[in-house]
C-alpha cells in the first residue's frame, strides 16, 4: 500500500496527503456512521487530470476508491476506510459557463449550492435543487445521491435539473453524458443511471445544470399549528387535494419543533402541538397564501401569516435549525423514507406505533409537498443500538408497505443497504448489481456502498 501512495504522490505531488488527523475527518460524514481503519490517503483533486491519474493508478493497484465532496451526507456513503483512497472534489468548484440565453451552467463539482445560487443571481437565474444542507453542501455531492429539499415539490429534484455530466470511469477514462439541448433521446439515457449512483459507478468532474429564470414576484410565508402530528399531516393532504401548488410545505412534529424552539431561545410552542410552514411565490402568492390559510384553518390549524420577510425568515430559520436541535439531544440517526402524500397520515400513524411498540421518541419532521420524511433515531454514544436498528427496519417496511420508499434523498451508502432488496426485490437487484459490475468490473469504486457484501 506505501507503494500506491508513492505513485500518487509522484504523480500529484503535495495534494496528496496521509496526515492522520484528514485521514480521520474522512471516515465519517454527517449520519454518525464510521468506516473501519484509516484510509491511505486524502487526494485533493483540483483538476479532471488529477481525478484520471488516481484513478488509473487505483485501478492498476486494484485499490479502492471513495469519492467525497463537503462530508454533508447522511448515509455513510462518502466514508473512507481501511486500504481506501479518499478522493476529494471539494477543491473543484468553478463555474466553467452560465448561459442564460440557453438557462444553463457548467460547474464543477465542488462548489456549494448556496454559493452558484448567488452568482447566478446577477444573471437572474436559479439551480432550484434545495437541500436543508443548501449552504454547506456540493452540486457534486446532490448529485451522486440524487438530492431533492424543501423546494423540489414545486420545482423538482436533481435528476430535474441536469443536463450533462462528466464522468471519469473506474480504469480513468473520461466520458461525457447527456446534451445541452433541452431534447435528446439517443440511446441510454447514462445521466439519468449515474444521478443517484452515489459514487459506485464514476467520478462526476462536470456538470450541465437546467436553471430556471428568478421566480418573478414576491414570496409568502404562513404557518398553521395543530393539536398533534396527525392532524397536521392530514391538512398538508388536504393542501394537496385542494390542487394548490405551494412552493414549499414543511410540517415538524411536537419534538423536533420544541428542540428547534429550545435551541433559538424561543418560547416553547403547546405541548403535543405540530406546525406545517408554508411558503407560496410568484405573481399569484398572495392568492395562494390566502387560500392554504383557508384550507388549513378548516382543517384545525390555528394559522399565522407572516407580515413581512424578516417574519418569514424568522419561521424558515426554526425548520432548517432541525438538524442542530436533534444533535443536542444526543447521537442522531437521520432516516430519511417518502411516501405518497395522501398516505402521510397513515405513515405518522406508524411511527407513533413503532415508538409505542419499541419504547422509543421519533422525532420526525417531514417534506409535507412531497411525502418526504426525516425521523430521527436519538441515542446516547456512538454505536447505534440494535433497538433502533430494528424500529428502524419496522419503519422502512411500513414506508415500502405504504408504497413508499427507503430514500427519497439521502441514498442508500451503507446504512441501508440490508433492506435494498426489500424495495428493489431479488431480479432488480441482481441487474443493478450487473450495471455496478459493468461499470467498475474491479469492483474498486465505493466499494460496500448501496450493496451489501455477498457472503
Amino acid at each position: 500500500m506505501s507503494e500506491v501512495v508513492a505513485r500518487l504522490r509522484e504523480e500529484l505531488g503535495e495534494r496528496v496527503t496521509t496526515d492522520v488527523a484528514e485521514r480521520e475527518t474522512v471516515r465519517a460524514d454527517k449520519s454518525g456512521h464510521r468506516a473501519a481503519g484509516l484510509p491511505l490517503a486524502v487526494v485533493h483533486a483540483a483538476s479532471v487530470d488529477d481525478v484520471q491519474a488516481t484513478l488509473r493508478i487505483a485501478h492498476a493497484s486494484g485499490t479502492p476508491v471513495v469519492v467525497r465532496g463537503a462530508g454533508t451526507g447522511l448515509a455513510g456513503g462518502a466514508n473512507t476506510g481501511s486500504g481506501e483512497i479518499s478522493l476529494s472534489l471539494r477543491a473543484m468548484d468553478a463555474i466553467v459557463d452560465v448561459r442564460p440565453d440557453d438557462l444553463l451552467a457548467v460547474v464543477e463539482p465542488g462548489i456549494l449550492n448556496a454559493d452558484l445560487n448567488a452568482a447566478l443571481a446577477a444573471h437572474g437565474l436559479w439551480w432550484a435543487p434545495d437541500p436543508a444542507s443548501r449552504d454547506i453542501s456540493t452540486v457534486g455531492g446532490n448529485i451522486a445521491t440524487g438530492a431533492g429539499g424543501l423546494l423540489c415539490a414545486k420545482y423538482g429534484v436533481v435528476r430535474d435539473a441536469v443536463l450533462a455530466l462528466d464522468v471519469v470511469l473506474a480504469d480513468g477514462r473520461l466520458i461525457s453524458v447527456g446534451h445541452r439541448s433541452v431534447k435528446g433521446v439517443t440511446g441510454y439515457d447514462l445521466t439519468a443511471l449515474m444521478i443517484g449512483s452515489e459514487g459506485t459507478l464514476g467520478v462526476v468532474v462536470g456538470a450541465t445544470l437546467k436553471l430556471r429564470r428568478l421566480v418573478p414576484g414576491v414570496t409568502r410565508t404562513l404557518t398553521a399549528t395543530f393539536p398533534d402530528v396527525r392532524a397536521a399531516a392530514v391538512a398538508s393532504a388536504a393542501v394537496t387535494a385542494a390542487g394548490i401548488q405551494p412552493s414549499i410545505m414543511e410540517l415538524m412534529d411536537a419534538v423536533s419543533l420544541a428542540a428547534a424552539h429550545a435551541l433559538l431561545g424561543l418560547p416553547p410552542p403547546q405541548p403535543g402541538a405540530a406546525q406545517l410552514t408554508v411558503q407560496t411565490d410568484g405573481i399569484a402568492a398572495a392568492d395562494e397564501q390566502a387560500a392554504i390559510a383557508t384550507v388549513l384553518a378548516d382543517a384545525g390549524g390555528r394559522v399565522r401569516l407572516a407580515v413581512d420577510d424578516v417574519e418569514a425568515a424568522q419561521l424558515w430559520t426554526v425548520r432548517r435549525s432541525m438538524h442542530p436541535a436533534m444533535e443536542r439531544l444526543g447521537t442522531t440517526l437521520i432516516e430519511d423514507v417518502s411516501v405518497p402524500r395522501s398516505a402521510l397520515p397513515a405513515m405518522f400513524d406508524e411511527i407513533a406505533r413503532i415508538e409505542q411498540a419499541y419504547g422509543l421518541t421519533i422525532p420526525t419532521v417531514c417534506h409535507a409537498g412531497d411525502g418526504n420524511l426525516h425521523p430521527n433515531f436519538v441515542f446516547d454514544g456512538t454505536e447505534v443500538p440494535d433497538v433502533v436498528w430494528e424500529a428502524a427496519g419496522e419503519l422502512f417496511r411500513a414506508a415500502l408497505a405504504l408504497g413508499g420508499t427507503l430514500t427519497g434523498e439521502h441514498g442508500i451508502g451503507v446504512l441501508k443497504r440490508r433492506w435494498l432488496a426489500d424495495e428493489l426485490g431479488a431480479d432488480q437487484e441482481e441487474l443493478q448489481r450487473g450495471i455496478k459490475a459493468l461499470f467498475d468490473p474491479a469492483g474498486i469504486l465505493n466499494p460496500g456502498k448501496v450493496f451489501a457484501p455477498r457472503p
